[in-house]
């Protein structure tokens, strides 16, 4: 359904916006029939998925009360999301973030023989579609600028119908998204969407879904680190489907990182973009330049509903509180998360978070470094690697390379 005009339509697995002319807004999600579980792990909930298959073996998130973090941070009923590699707590995403929910999730919504998916990322979701899409034969062409690759490490080698176009030089995640948006226009190929997928955002919303058997009902508030703010807006939606009558929907506090956090400006300004300039924040998967702010559906629009805000810390503090994390856990946990658990910290000793509060925390990536030492990791080898030009140029020429790369092959994700 589409949240601005109300249109309705039939999902095809691809549709991505409403046809009609108007402000940009979200689709959302309508399910018939009650969201009733069985199984385990991600597809457990698949009645609330957008999906017209589901793959095996595929785990999702795990809820736990965290006491003694909680009371460090003075807080009385703080619960954790965890989304990661801790086999002690039965935690086994295969490539360590909650992203791995949102690739499962758009590649069952496929309808059978479907176009190459192109996905820009800044190395999360990149090494989410790349797994997932090698275990089921899936082509899609993933691009990254050059930073992303160190992340992308597997149980084993990658399927052909994987290709991987990495932009060498200066270019950063918002250049992999002008690129992918041109390289999605080559024959049989479409772009998969982002934030514009509604399986990205109800895959990761899984975490609420999960969060809310656990506990029993919907926290009070939801705390999680955001780049496009794409899976906040999953939790929110997630929510609104299963509250009970009038029950509150769960206050969002998404938290990003200076010294680039454009969706923290774009909310104090009222929504203006923020300033182009240098940034090295810790957690480089929150750098997005593109975020859903202001269309009908996105950020804005659900932290009024939810009666949320935006939260900013420094990289002195997430570093710290990773720390924090592993001394009580004795688990690694990615920047991010650390940005997420910095923020909530700051937020209870500023008052905005009460002690009493039903928090729950995402933390949406974490035991990298435990699956490092567990397991013997294959780097991804790049199809192409692209000498990226700053300037209106370059993605037209990358797009050129592809093209000619692509005219020379005929199998895997070429075909």
């Amino acid at each position: 359904m589409c949240s601005s005009c109300g249109a309705r339509y039939e999902d095809d697995g691809l549709i991505l916006d409403c046809s009609r002319r108007h402000e940009p807004a979200f689709l959302r999600t309508e399910y018939d029939g009650p969201a009733e579980h069985s199984g385990t792990g991600l597809f457990r909930h698949a009645r609330l998925l957008p999906v017209a298959r589901t793959f095996p073996g595929v785990p999702g998130p795990v809820v736990y009360r965290a006491r003694e973090l909680g009371r460090r941070l003075g807080l009385t009923r703080l619960w954790v999301a965890f989304n990661g590699y801790w086999p002690e707590r039965g935690a086994q995403l295969p490539t360590c973030t909650f992203k791995d929910l949102e690739a499962y999730t758009v590649l069952g919504r496929l309808p059978a023989a479907p176009p190459v998916l192109v996905i820009p990322s800044a190395g999360n979701t990149a090494a989410a579609f790349a797994w997932a899409a090698t275990r089921h034969q899936m082509p899609c062409l993933i691009v990254v600028p050059a930073p992303a690759l160190d992340g992308m490490r597997f149980a084993g080698p990658l399927d052909p119908c994987v290709r991987i176009v990495v932009l060498d030089g200066d270019a950063t995640y918002s250049d992999a998204i002008s690129c992918a948006d041109l390289l999605a226009r080559l024959p049989g190929h479409q772009a998969e969407g982002g934030s514009r997928n509604v399986a990205r955002r109800d895959g990761l919303g899984t975490v609420m879904l999960a969060a809310a058997e656990a506990i029993g009902g919907l926290p009070q508030t939801y705390v999680q680190a955001v780049g496009s703010g794409t899976g906040a807006i999953g939790a929110h939606e997630a929510a609104r489907r299963i509250r009970s009558g009038d029950e509150p929907l769960p206050r969002l506090l998404m938290c990003q990182n200076t010294p680039f956090a454009p969706l923290y400006e774009a909310w104090r300004s009222g929504g203006r973009a923020p300033a182009d300039r240098e940034h090295e924040p810790l957690a480089r998967e929150l750098t997005n330049r593109r975020p859903p702010f202001s269309l009908r559906g996105g950020v804005r629009e659900v932290l009024v509903e939810s009666g949320g805000e935006i939260l900013c810390v420094d990289n002195e503090a997430a570093l710290a509180a990773m720390a924090l994390f592993e001394e009580i856990e004795g688990i690694d946990i990615e920047p991010g998360a650390g940005v997420a658990l910095a923020a909530l910290a700051d937020a209870v000793g500023a008052g905005r978070v009460g002690r009493d509060e039903l928090i729950l925390l995402n933390v949406t990536g974490g035991g990298r470094a435990r699956r490092a030492d567990d397991l013997a990791l294959v780097p991804a080898e790049p199809w192409l690697r692209a000498v990226w030009s700053p300037g209106g140029e370059g993605p037209q020429t990358v797009a050129e390379q592809v093209g000619r790369q692509l005219s020379t092959t005929t199998s895997g994700a070429g075909r």
